[in-house]
């Protein structure tokens, strides 16, 4: 929807970041910005789900001084509520010097109360909240780059580094793609993962909305790894400003010991260090996946703390989050076939937000 939410007063409003032709830019001036913050994401997100945006801004002088994304999401399954973002790693709060981030929480809350949100929930912000009791907590990595090839590759572990040796010498071999064919293959691939780890696979429509708002648009990459003419291996990248993003990884176990996700990596840290990008952010990782974690450290990646928050209307605090798929679900999942698993992420994604 392409309309102004509501006008609290002069200096506070809730949009939707569309009617905005300059919004990226205008997120840009902020340090804590991100790919996540973006027009296209959140064309992505509203679009696949059919969520409402609702972002909560401040003026100081005319001027934005503060922006908390949120997707309105009606469930008769999970609930009325709010989430900054859904489907999101991390999307920290933009808040300039001049406002107090409790003054626009309170704000939030205020509507949340007035439209019936059964909570508020937050990506990120624990520079915002030091006493509030995270609902999730999980590790985010990040590697800094350079213009010189050689100074990034130094961080590699050398077990990364022998394994990106073995793809190499296997006869595996990387290209970047921005088509829908390309996604397609991706979205193959991920299906498989995500059956694997116990997981239903985001819906075909949602990959098909990145690429239509991000991919074709040149905000990001698809990179597959082959081998004997077979996609083995691949990732999704987005970038915005000077940060790249990896949001989605994916592979074939069959092939597992050609070590094709190393080099998938390792290609894409070179072709954003060659396009001066200065950092990427590896995604979210649960405390309790030390090979994933491990993956991403063998990058030379610098690890901290996510913590997303949900704030309870009626009680007025701060919760933990009940767990959305257990270990049993997760189980039975893993012996579905992958089309059972289609519809089902199909269904429950919408709910899940």
């Amino acid at each position: 929807m392409n309309r102004k939410l509501e006008t609290v007063d002069s200096a506070f409003q809730i949009l939707d970041p569309k009617i905005c032709e300059k919004w990226d830019d205008e997120i840009n001036a902020f340090n804590d910005s991100s790919f996540f913050h973006s027009t296209a994401w959140s064309k992505v997100l509203s679009d696949s789900y059919c969520y409402t945006p609702c972002y909560f801004i401040s003026y100081d002088n005319g001027k934005m001084s503060s922006i908390v994304p949120m997707m309105d999401i009606k469930s008769v399954l999970s609930g009325h509520r709010g989430v900054s973002l859904p489907f999101t790693d991390y999307c920290n709060p933009l808040v300039s010097e001049s406002i107090e981030f409790h003054e626009i929480f309170d704000r939030i809350v205020k509507y949340a109360k007035n439209n019936d949100w059964r909570f508020v929930e937050l990506r990120g912000g624990d520079q915002y909240l030091p006493d509030a009791i995270p609902s999730s907590i999980f590790l985010g990595h990040y590697i800094k780059l350079s213009c010189q090839e050689n100074e990034t590759y130094k961080l590699l572990k050398n077990t990364f580094k022998r394994n990106i040796k073995k793809a190499v010498t296997s006869g595996v071999n990387v290209n970047f793609f921005s088509t829908l064919e390309a996604v397609k293959e991706f979205y193959r691939l991920n299906c498989i993962t995500r059956k694997r780890h116990g997981l239903p696979p985001q819906s075909y429509r949602f990959f098909k909305k990145i690429y239509e708002y991000i991919i074709a648009k040149q905000q990001g990459i698809v990179v597959l790894a082959s081998y004997n003419n077979n996609y083995i291996a691949g990732a999704v990248f987005l970038h915005f400003g000077n940060t790249a993003i990896y949001k989605f990884g994916a592979s074939d176990m069959k092939y597992q010991n050609l070590r094709a996700n190393n080099l998938v990596m390792w290609e894409a840290i070179k072709w954003y260090s060659n396009k001066k990008y200065k950092n990427i952010f590896l995604g979210r990782t649960e405390l309790e996946n030390q090979g994933l974690r491990q993956f991403k450290l063998g990058m030379g990646a610098q690890e901290y703390p996510i913590k997303y928050y949900r704030y309870n209307i009626k009680t007025g605090s701060f919760t933990k989050e009940p767990e959305k798929i257990s270990l049993f679900q997760a189980k039975v999942f893993a012996k579905m076939p992958v089309f059972m698993l289609k519809i089902i992420g199909t269904l429950y994604y919408r709910h899940a937000g």
